[in-house]
């Protein structure tokens, strides 16, 4: 997986470094000499990372972060401090202002391709979703991500063998007003999933496990795949710590562990998988909206013709008949005339009810626009459609509905129109005209009725 890469370094010898080991590995490389060459390239290119050196005359790489996050267009791009200061303090402030990691001069080659690696299949994540909830889904459809929840308390488990360093970093996360269960508390690793663990924090120098190897479990299974992991190394086993990214651990914090630091990590990560979720959840939202009548609950019109075509298609080439039903509320107008559109809405919803009641779990029940309702019958013939037309003229017809909050019974009647498939030369539009017909001669004949019509 290659990625485009932005270097930012007031130093070209630096820049020209860091071009020649990333492009060894074919990953295409931009260069950016000071801060505001840096923002300005970030919004017109939208680098999938930037490696920003943090000492530069004038807007230094703290800043340019710190503007890099702030701004909608790029806040969402990984950032990796490069800096030849080592102090825990300036790895704290770099992952305050919004960075992603932090590498220190002499960049070791091996540390940077684990770093980038990782923030690649983060990153790739991210960018699939991005494009996913863009391409199709209507603006504003969803709700906004919220900072209140990226934000709030991390659900840590520690996983470490040692009682007191376990321990230790179990206190680190409560006095912040994390929530921490050690494995040693737990006793087992079995309920992850159902504690809500947003982070798990592995120590690699355990003796009675290959923390390795969990991470590779943890990011092999269904359940844990989605939990960050944080993986504990000792500075001299720098080796590990990168195998640990590669193999899937999201970050590295060395021992004696700092606890400014971890919780400034603990917060990147948990911030990370929420936003992934998040934008999974908007995804999924989005999608159900571009099928879903919001009033109803029931498949909208272009679900409806999209699962009509696909269903008469199937039809002609097994044999097997689809037939539909297409339902109108009758005297629709005179409710809302009377009651009022929120009456309306009340009958519409109740209608949905009713019908979803009494079809088969094959059956596809619509709402095309208005008091009209489609079930799409598969593997269904005229006269068992005609049935199941009948049944829900009764069962809309059997008893009053209720309207305004309760305080009002009214009465009313459905007539349906029933049209099946005619052969192998019939189309999706012969065979709604055929539903329309047969609903207007049930119009026609006195309403809460049902008619049909085979060809």
């Amino acid at each position: 997986m290659s990625a485009r890469i932005l270097v930012v370094d007031d130093i070209e010898a630096n820049r020209r470094l860091l071009q020649a080991k990333l492009e060894a590995q074919y990953f295409n490389v931009l260069h950016a000499e000071n801060g505001r060459q840096a923002l300005d390239l970030a919004r017109a290119q939208m680098p999938d990372i930037i490696l920003l050196d943090v000492m530069m005359p004038g807007m230094d790489g703290y800043e340019v972060c710190q503007r890099l996050k702030a701004d909608p267009r790029t806040s969402f791009i990984p950032v990796v401090m490069v800096t030849a200061l080592s102090d825990t303090e300036d790895r704290i402030r770099g992952l305050e202002v919004g960075a992603e990691d932090f590498l220190t001069k002499p960049v070791d080659d091996f540390a940077l391709m684990s770093r980038v690696g990782a923030l690649m299949r983060y990153n790739a994540v991210a960018s699939e979703l991005r494009q996913r909830q863009a391409s199709g889904l209507k603006a504003g459809a969803v709700e906004a991500i919220s900072e209140e929840e990226l934000n709030r308390s991390a659900r840590a488990f520690i996983i470490d063998d040692n009682p007191r360093t376990s321990a230790r970093i179990a206190t680190m996360m409560r006095e912040a007003g994390h929530s921490a269960t050690t494995l040693l508390e737990a006793g087992d690793m079995s309920n992850l999933s159902e504690m809500g663990v947003d982070i798990l924090i592995l120590s690699a120098a355990s003796k009675a496990f290959d923390a390795l190897k969990l991470c590779a479990h943890f990011r092999m299974t269904e359940a844990t795949r989605a939990i960050s992991m944080l993986l504990v190394c000792d500075q001299a086993d720098t080796s590990k710590a990168g195998r640990g990214l590669q193999i899937g651990a999201n970050d590295v914090i060395f021992s004696p562990v700092d606890r400014l630091e971890l919780l400034a990590r603990v917060r990147t990560q948990t911030r990370r998988s929420r936003y992934i979720d998040m934008l999974r959840k908007r995804v999924d939202r989005g999608l159900e909206l571009s099928v879903i009548d919001q009033l109803t609950g029931l498949y909208n019109r272009r679900y409806m013709v999209d699962q009509l075509q696909q269903l008469m298609q199937r039809s002609v080439m097994g044999g097997k008949p689809v037939s539909v039903v297409m339902c109108d509320i009758d005297h629709f107008k005179s409710v809302n005339d009377t009651y009022g559109h929120d009456a309306g809405d009340e009958v519409l919803q109740e209608v949905a009810t009713r019908l979803r009641e009494n079809v088969r779990p094959s059956d596809i029940v619509c709402r095309p626009g208005g008091e009209e309702f489609m079930v799409i019958m598969p593997n269904t013939a005229g006269d068992l459609a005609c049935a199941a037309g009948e049944r829900i003229r009764r069962a809309v017809a059997s008893r009053p509905f209720s309207v305004s909050g309760g305080r009002r019974e009214i009465t009313l009647t459905i007539s349906a129109g029933v049209a099946t498939i005619n052969g192998p030369d019939d189309t999706m539009a012969d065979l709604m005209k055929r539903s329309d017909t047969a609903l207007y001669q049930a119009k026609s004949g006195g309403r809460n009725r049902v008619e049909s019509i085979a060809a």
